[in-house]
């Protein structure tokens, strides 16, 4: 089986944590991590000792030692654009961490040297591969719950931070760190350009100068309504996710997924009265409902499980020309839409 040789720049919480842990643990029949980089080379001694590869300081110097199918960009969040087109004109397939750009005009600069170069350009969105949230696309394709009105993700908890991911300069604050996630997630489900959003945020319980309390809200005519939440004041648990649909409904915390619904086959009778109903009522009946329920096996909700999936994607894609589940126009729409939230919600800078 042909191996994809890979290189990571960058060996902190994402590039060692979960890149080079990832082919190092459950990647190795398919990927080999030839080299990685980071300015501090200790860091890059995990990745070694656990795989072999070769380590640097200087990702550019790697670039001309080493021979790569797949370099990753795990750098910091404001050097994703101008690095992962620097890649792409040395001739090299490029796995770009989120978030993928600041702006649309750099995710276009992206495009462009990707297609000058002729290589190809990924977005590491791995919880488009989530077990929970592909069962949710399946129950929604399905037609069970009929035409589906509303789309709720909570991405929601307590916490209070201090580091790098709290500032603006460096791209922080919870929607660009967390919402790429969900946002990919409703993105992908919503199919289209949102023609309204409608976003809030808020600085809270953060030390930085980034919003760590998010509400965006986004529609088309026609459309579900997308309501997403991250949250870093929330202390009461809620559903991770919910659909609301004319013939049912959907909740999932992550792991079980529960839906319910009735067959319009199965449904009483109705026609429209439009005068008063006798001794005040208000319109009662009994739907059939049926219940359904499906968890997720202990396979599908460890750690690396998102991680490897978008992984062979790829190795599908550059070995046998398949196709890439993570679409880059889905990408587009993704920083179009945060950067439009950023736009309705100006946050003053501690740099300013």
């Amino acid at each position: 089986m042909k191996k994809i040789r890979v290189g990571v720049i960058g060996q902190g919480r994402s590039g060692y944590s979960i890149h080079s842990n990832a082919i190092a643990t459950c990647l190795g029949n398919k990927f080999e991590l030839v080299a990685v980089a980071d300015l501090e080379l200790a860091r890059c001694k995990d990745a070694q000792e656990r795989t072999g590869c070769r380590a640097y300081t200087d990702y550019r110097q790697m670039l001309k030692e080493c021979e790569f199918d797949l370099v990753v960009d795990s750098l910091l969040s404001e050097r994703h654009s101008e690095v992962n087109i620097e890649l792409l004109q040395s001739g090299v397939n490029v796995l770009g961490e989120k978030p993928f750009a600041a702006s649309v005009e750099l995710f276009d600069k992206q495009i462009a040297a990707a297609k000058q170069s002729g290589k190809k350009l990924f977005a590491f969105q791995q919880s488009r591969f989530a077990a929970a949230y592909r069962k949710i696309c399946e129950v929604v394709d399905s037609g069970v719950l009929g035409r589906i009105v509303e789309f709720k993700i909570r991405f929601n908890g307590f916490a209070r931070r201090w580091d790098w991911q709290t500032l603006q300069r460096h791209i922080g604050g919870n929607l660009w760190n967390t919402g790429p996630h969900p946002l990919d997630q409703a993105v992908a489900l919503f199919g289209s350009d949102p023609e309204t959003i409608f976003c809030r945020m808020d600085r809270a319980n953060t030390w930085g100068d980034a919003e760590d309390q998010v509400k965006l809200i986004f529609t088309s005519p026609g459309k579900m309504l997308v309501d997403l939440e991250i949250s870093s004041c929330c202390t009461t648990p809620t559903p991770m996710y919910q659909i609301f649909g004319t013939r049912g409904g959907l909740c999932s915390d992550g792991c079980n997924v529960r839906w319910k619904y009735f067959l319009e086959s199965e449904a009483p009778k109705q026609k429209l009265i439009e005068t008063p109903l006798p001794d005040r009522g208000y319109c009662r009946e009994e739907l059939p409902f049926h219940e359904e329920e499906w968890k997720a096996s202990a396979e599908e909700i460890d750690y690396f499980y998102n991680i490897s999936a978008l992984y062979n994607n790829i190795y599908d894609v550059l070995v046998n020309g398949g196709t890439e589940v993570v679409q880059l126009d889905q990408v587009r729409r993704q920083i179009r839409i945060i950067e439009e939230c950023h736009r309705q919600n100006p946050l003053s800078r501690l740099d300013s």
